[in-house]
């Protein structure tokens, strides 16, 4: 099963205005006539319900946007490109790669998310007519895409998981209890992908799911650890299967239940059922009485079964339904309304020196107007001109000690320094 994957993702960039006028009989002041750019592509997740595995991640890696068209004369807009939508199956988290944030986590069908916005389309010479200037020769260029890497995550969504060391029985129980049809084998590590299977009983169903065997350490990675913790944290409830014909069940008991809290504190909290596991065989059986009187000295209520024979199956099953039942879902109280605050304000531009003549303006506005800037256009190297004394960016570089000639980079583009 695969269940996690890394991906590049790139929106599209803006297409760029146009720089056009309206040259027309009998209009011989036609003035500014050029187009606004397209919009560039978005990158959206959308959940597909017949999706189970991120599989299709190994053989595509790179989702990129292709950019919107150019603006055209006679203010025509540029043909917006087409978003690229990537199917995920339900239980899907995605996260930054490189700040390990969740950006959103997509549970139902038709779910979707936005993880990189396609740019801006540039806006056309028709905009920037004014008093003084009634023939602007400049335009904007399209605002450029997002790009970033992205982690995906697999964490199934079942009503209940089935947990308990290796070769305790989960999947035998699952193949009973359910339409799974697991593979199944007298052996530790038999179970090496989690299994989900539909059970019914009368006119309800739920969905469960087979955990593989945990081992000590498993909140650490050891033995199948994160690979397969991960699918029990959206569970309501867990089923503790007990190996009855274990050395020490009541240790293994224990140990499962420390790995789960470790793990995830709300895991440990999570409602179980413990059920011991094995009736059929006598060695369980010759167990089972002192591992009901040492759960009951603690509270807690335990169960046998066997899942081979099918012995108190049907019981369990009921219980589950009823179980579930009983669970209330978790309801978010106000207590007051939320205080709203305003966002801390970014830095709008920073000077570093890089060497004798050389500077360097790094800030998110300064270098999106840099992009946008066509350089070859007289008036929109002026209009960025005026964009860097609206910003002070001019007043703080002369306090710098900048001079004639010394060289400015802003983004990728690099300036020389006139008075």
């Amino acid at each position: 099963m695969i269940d996690q994957a890394k991906i590049f993702v790139r929106s599209g960039n803006g297409g760029n205005g146009m720089v056009a006028f309206r040259r027309e009989k009998y209009e011989p002041h036609g003035g500014p006539y050029g187009g606004d750019g397209g919009k560039g592509a978005d990158v959206i997740f959308i959940v597909n319900p017949k999706m189970s595995t991120l599989a299709m991640f190994q053989k595509k890696v790179h989702f990129k946007g292709l950019d919107g068209n150019k603006g055209g004369t006679a203010n025509k807009t540029g043909r917006s490109a087409e978003d690229v939508i990537i199917q995920v199956p339900p239980g899907t988290m995605i996260r930054d790669s490189e700040t390990k944030e969740v950006l959103a986590d997509l549970l139902h069908p038709d779910d979707t998310f936005i993880v990189a916005h396609g740019g801006r389309g540039g806006r056309g010479n028709s905009h920037f007519p004014t008093a003084n200037n009634q023939a602007p020769r400049y335009a904007e260029k399209g605002v450029p895409g997002e790009e970033k890497w992205v982690e995906l995550e697999l964490r199934l969504i079942a009503d209940v998981g089935i947990v308990g060391v290796p070769n305790a029985g989960k999947s035998t129980l699952l193949s009973v209890i359910s339409n799974a049809k697991p593979k199944i084998a007298n052996y530790p590590f038999t179970t090496l992908e989690p299994n989900l299977g539909v059970v019914l009983y009368d006119t309800r169903d739920l969905v469960a799911a087979d955990i593989p065997g945990l081992v000590e350490g498993a909140h650490m990675g050891v033995g199948l650890g994160h690979s397969f913790l991960r699918h029990i944290t959206r569970t309501k409830l867990i089923v503790h299967l007990i190996d009855g014909t274990a050395e020490d069940p009541i240790a293994d008991f224990n140990q499962i239940n420390v790995e789960l809290s470790l793990y995830d504190e709300k895991l440990g909290k999570r409602p179980q059922i413990v059920v011991f596991n094995k009736m059929d065989d006598p060695i369980a059986a010759e167990k089972w009485p002192a591992v009901q009187q040492s759960l009951k000295e603690r509270g807690v209520e335990v169960m046998a079964i066997s899942g081979v024979t099918r012995q108190n199956v049907t019981p369990l099953v009921q219980r589950m339904f009823a179980e579930l039942d009983a669970i209330r879902p978790e309801v978010t109280i106000i207590d007051e309304m939320p205080l709203y605050e305003l966002p801390v304000a970014e830095v709008p531009f920073n000077i570093e020196r890089l060497a004798e003549g050389e500077y360097r303006v790094s800030g998110k506005r300064i270098e999106r107007a840099a992009q946008m800037t066509y350089w070859d256009l007289d008036e929109a190297v002026l209009r960025f001109q005026r964009t860097l004394d609206v910003l002070g960016i001019t007043a703080a570089l002369r306090d710098a000690g900048i001079e004639e000639g010394d060289t400015v980079y802003i983004g990728d583009h690099e300036l020389e320094w006139t008075d």
